[in-house]
């Protein structure tokens, strides 16, 4: 049985080997990743994973997993940092506050069948000062992540209360992960 990771990020294959699972083959895909009119961030997330795992060709025999990671504050959906200003206005409106990461993974098994799951973190950012925000953004790990950090580097020291899976903020909850793989007939420990 042959697992495809339909994802470019290497921090889902780091996530997937913490849990003995290296793909055999990695697919990006190529979607439209922008969000619809009025779309709720939770629906947002499982839309993507879903679209993303759909996207990519499946041979015969084999099983697609995608992941999508969404930061989301009230009902303002947060995308990538595509520059410093960007993740300047996103640090601003994080810090003292809390903040959804909603972490969707989406496997098709080998017979075709669609399984989706949803992880919703809780993160609070302590008050972030200019010099703080400035130095973070010099750093140059939050552009183009989701919200503008990356909780798994320099990023976790600014949280000061998480609720959820670390690994679903980082981009791919494994709880979730190893469950649908085992559900799809991918062995797993």
């Amino acid at each position: 049985m042959r697992l495809v990771l339909a994802s470019s990020s290497p921090r889902r294959r780091d996530l997937l080997a913490q849990i003995g699972v290296v793909p055999d083959r990695i697919a990006s895909p190529d979607i439209d990743e922008n969000p619809r009119k009025g779309e709720l961030a939770r629906v947002y997330a499982l839309r993507m994973a879903v679209e993303k795992a759909h996207a990519v060709l499946r041979e015969p025999g084999e099983i697609v997993i995608a992941g999508d990671t969404t930061v989301a504050v009230g009902r303002r959906i947060l995308p990538q940092a595509a520059d410093a200003e960007m993740q300047r206005g996103f640090l601003k409106l994080l810090s003292g506050r809390r903040h959804h990461v909603l972490s969707a993974v989406c496997v098709i098994d080998a017979e075709g069948r669609v399984r989706s799951r949803l992880s919703d973190s809780i993160v609070r950012f302590k008050r972030l000062g200019s010099a703080e925000m400035e130095a973070y953004i010099q750093s140059g790990e939050g552009l183009g992540k989701a919200g503008g950090y990356a909780i798994q580097g320099r990023a976790e020291a600014l949280v000061d209360w998480m609720a959820g899976s670390h690994s679903g903020v980082v981009g791919l909850p494994l709880y979730e992960t190893r469950a649908l793989l085992r559900a799809a007939g991918y062995p797993v420990e």
